[in-house]
């Protein structure tokens, strides 16, 4: 009963890296397809999106079943419950790349972000895309390290959110109404992915650590 309760709970590891991985696709095409104004990459995020909820479905429905049939205690409980929350915060992020994809989309063929923004929006983009690749790499190494890198990409995606309501609110705005709700949107969009791969770090150093910690070291 152990080997098969182990190879469960190495399924659900798998699963979660897999989310991860898709995610990390996600946030990348959808940075590019803004900044770049490519429909087509836009078109495939919002498509692609369905696999990282499916697998999200899959993944509670298999640790539900491990709760009721195995009732796990311990650091086998930590694993289980942590899955639960690690997979929805995931499901969030690839929910939030699709969200900025869609920004991207509806503005085809203008940019959605112009003039001075493009660059505050580029930073946002490469951290977030660092968030999820050192999500990606958190949970296939464990290694707190990059809880702590995970956070600090989290704290510049807030800075440059509030670059972004500084830049709407000075005197040298001059955007449409369509385009200052573009530029609150995507930088809350942003933000919000940066928060996500937070909560996943701080999950994981709960799962290695078994107490709940700051992910600054």
């Amino acid at each position: 009963m152990r080997q098969i309760f182990d190879a469960e709970l190495k399924q659900v590891g798998d699963d979660l890296a897999e989310m991860s991985r898709l995610v990390e696709q996600a946030i990348v095409k959808a940075g590019t397809a803004l900044l770049t104004a490519d429909i087509e990459l836009a078109q495939q995020v919002v498509a692609q999106d369905q696999a990282i909820d499916e697998l999200e479905r899959d993944l509670d429905e298999r640790c539900v079943l491990l709760l009721a049939q195995q009732q796990p205690v311990a650091t086998d409980l930590r694993i289980v419950v942590s899955a639960l929350r690690i997979s929805s915060s995931l499901e969030r992020m690839g929910d939030l790349a699709r969200h900025i994809a869609q920004v991207a989309r509806g503005r085809y063929p203008r940019h959605a972000v112009t003039g001075d923004l493009q660059a505050t929006f580029a930073q946002m983009n490469d951290a977030a895309v660092r968030v999820a690749r050192r999500v990606t790499t958190l949970l296939t190494t464990r290694d707190l390290t990059v809880a702590h890198n995970i956070e600090r990409d989290d704290d510049l995606l807030d800075t440059l959110h509030q670059d972004t309501f500084a830049a709407l609110l000075g005197t040298g705005w001059t955007g449409t109404p369509q385009e200052t709700v573009d530029v609150t949107l995507l930088g809350r969009y942003y933000e919000r992915f940066g928060d996500h791969g937070e909560s996943v770090a701080r999950r994981m150093l709960y799962l290695v650590t078994g107490a709940f910690e700051e992910a600054r070291p």
